[in-house]
């Protein structure tokens, strides 16, 4: 029942804001994050400069107010707050649901957009983008939004029984195809995203004896593979090092304090990204002795570019390159192979509620085979990195996509690439 209250307030709030756009409201009851949010650009000049240009940028893209309703700075509070304790996929569309893969895309690209505008004052910043986003202290609310939010998200008002039924009729989602665990055991969203498949069997290990194949670590979609030079950077699909080196080095992305970190000079580099409606529980690809486990943490940015389309109405996020995923919070397990060397593997948590979690096993010395389970993400965008030595000789043959140049969405467990056998 509160939550219909919520959302006619939302609704009532957008119409009211659209005549008088300019009057202050007092009255307003805050959430905890947005309260924050309010004291710190209130404080901070600079900050609320920035703010009002990116929404204003917004403004100018796409006017419309249905599909960007925080046009001024009281409406992105107001969006801010109504965001604290909604589902995922309400976030534009408070009636949200009918097409839920597109309605969370849509809601957590939007969320990101207003943040993520171009700025030219920002330009030779260091940071990853020229947007506000990436500026302090910014930066840190979006992190403590997203804990915020998280939390909400891990409690029994973020679960019922509509919100199941929401998710069942939602075929991406694959609730209805036998595949996971009881849905009585989710009390909470996060345990909805997090869910265990049924059994083993729901995820067949492709050639799980034979160590020269690679499977998919995830249900995700591969993006491509890239060379690493031999100075430790991952350089451009044409051979050419990406002009923001920083983002593209093999020693920042696992961690300059790993003694790993220099072993994958000149071999090779893939990702694959996992859209909201995937399993988003993570295995091991290969098998092989854990030599180091760390999560390494980083922002909550987008990472990805995100576009407005006019004529589709859409937030279209590019998740093919490469460079964001050392922007944010990642792990790395590196495993020891023995026959085709050391392998680099990472979960990025991407975006808002992102995290990276492990199975309590995982630790140095442990033996790991190739479909064991390694972690897990919570709600946000997700990606996963593998990293070969040269010596590996890794190729990535996954099945071609329905377009030129892009790979066809893979199950956990479905052959990814190989390596080349002496």
């Amino acid at each position: 029942m509160m939550k219909y209250i919520q959302t006619a307030l939302f609704i009532s709030i957008s119409l009211i804001l659209a005549s008088c756009a300019n009057e202050t409201k007092s009255d307003t009851t805050y959430g905890k994050a947005t309260t924050e949010l309010i004291e710190m650009v209130e404080g901070n000049p600079e900050i609320k400069r920035l703010l009002i240009a990116s929404i204003e940028k917004v403004k100018e893209i796409n006017p419309d107010k249905v599909t960007n309703p925080a046009q001024s700075l009281e409406e992105y509070y107001e969006f801010v707050s109504w965001a604290e304790t909604s589902m995922p996929w309400q976030l534009i569309n408070p009636e949200g649901g009918e097409n839920l893969t597109s309605d969370i895309l849509q809601g957590v690209g939007y969320f990101y957009y207003l943040v993520d505008q171009p700025l030219p004052e920002l330009e030779g910043n260091g940071n990853y983008r020229n947007t506000l986003q990436y500026v302090e202290p910014f930066s840190s609310w979006l992190v403590d939004f997203s804990k915020n939010w998280g939390a909400y998200l891990s409690t029994e008002d973020s679960w019922n029984e509509t919100y199941y039924q929401t998710a069942l009729a939602a075929e991406s989602f694959g609730v209805s195809k036998g595949w996971y665990e009881d849905p009585s055991n989710w009390k909470t969203f996060n345990q909805f995203f997090s869910r265990y498949l049924k059994d083993p069997d729901q995820r067949p290990i492709a050639s799980k004896d034979d160590s020269s194949i690679v499977v998919s670590a995830a249900d995700a979609v591969p993006q491509g593979i890239w060379s690493i030079d031999s100075s430790s950077y991952i350089a451009g699909k044409e051979g050419v090092k990406i002009k923001l080196s920083v983002y593209n080095s093999i020693e920042k992305l696992i961690g300059e304090d790993s003694e790993y970190n220099k072993e994958f000079a000149n071999g090779k580099f893939i990702h694959s990204f996992l859209s909201v409606n995937d399993y988003h529980r993570y295995h091991f690809p290969l098998s092989g002795t854990i030599k180091e486990v760390k999560v390494i943490p980083g922002k909550v940015a987008i990472g990805a570019v995100i576009t407005w389309d006019p004529v589709l109405k859409e937030y279209t996020p590019d998740v093919s390159h490469i460079g964001w995923q050392s922007v944010e919070t990642r792990g790395c397990v590196i495993v020891d192979t023995e026959e085709f060397g050391l392998v680099a593997m990472m979960p990025i948590g991407m975006a808002t509620v992102s995290s990276v979690n492990f199975e309590e096993n995982i630790k140095v010395g442990v033996e790991v085979s190739k479909g064991d389970p390694m972690g897990y993400f919570l709600f946000g965008g997700s990606d996963f990195i593998m990293i070969f030595q040269e010596k590996a000789g890794f190729t990535l043959d996954a099945p071609q996509g329905e377009t030129e140049g892009t790979y066809a969405h893979r199950l956990m467990g479905e052959p990814i690439g190989r390596f080349q056998k002496d």
